[in-house]
């Protein structure tokens, strides 16, 4: 299992649950806004696991949960077993997906291995590869549907990227089956991203005032959105 990155402690992250945060490197996703680029490249130094267990004993009765995200995990071979071993610590678990591994998802969700599920939505369909890099509605709500078939805890995820207006912002929400929670995301500046991003990553974005306002609209085709 590789384990770029360490968040010691969160208390936003898994709803709920005072956790820790583990990046995984790789994606199968390329968003030109992404905030952990470094992880994309798989440029980011490992640490070794030897060392994320030894910190996750320490901390097992302190802590509550741990929050698997990236990157994208489910393109790491031995999530499940890595699931396993953190839960024989009785951890609870929260996983971050863009939820384009169905056939890796599922699984684990069959299997009882995750505590909650969030999922990204990037876009409307029409304007995944542009935002993504790829098209992926589809693996995304798919994904998403299972999790609540089965009764999981979970979320999905839409960051209000630069360019995205209002209009097509309630066209998503229409769009998407009724979700138990839409978590919408204020865009920032990245740290890091390509020379050829430089313009879209400054287009208008919409501003928490004015998603705070757009609030009413939204609810009217998904009741449990949230900023």
């Amino acid at each position: 299992m590789n384990i770029a990155g360490l968040q010691k402690s969160s208390t936003i992250d898994f709803p709920g649950y005072l956790a820790c945060v583990l990046f995984t490197p790789g994606c199968n996703l390329d968003c030109f806004y992404c905030h952990n680029r470094a992880l994309l490249t798989n440029s980011a130094p490992l640490i070794p696991i030897e060392e994320i267990m030894e910190f996750l004993q320490k901390r097992a009765g302190l802590l509550d949960g741990v929050v698997i995200t990236g990157g994208e995990p489910t393109l790491q071979p031995d999530l499940a077993p890595f699931i396993r071993k953190l839960r024989a610590l009785s951890y609870a678990i929260k996983l971050d997906t863009n939820g384009q591994r169905f056939s890796v998802v599922e699984p684990l969700l069959e299997e009882g291995l995750i505590d909650y599920l969030a999922v990204d939505i990037k876009a409307l369909p029409a304007d995944y590869a542009i935002v993504a890099g790829k098209d992926g509605y589809t693996g995304a709500i798919q994904t998403l549907s299972r999790a609540m078939a089965l009764q999981v805890p979970c979320e999905g995820r839409t960051t209000l990227y630069p360019g995205l207006r209002p209009e097509k912002l309630l066209t998503l929400a229409q769009t998407m089956p009724k979700l138990p929670r839409w978590r919408l995301n204020i865009y920032r500046m990245p740290a890091e991203y390509r020379e050829e991003d430089a313009l879209r990553l400054r287009l208008p974005a919409i501003a928490e005032t004015e998603a705070q306002r757009l609030l009413p609209q939204l609810r009217a085709y998904q009741p449990n959105v949230v900023i």
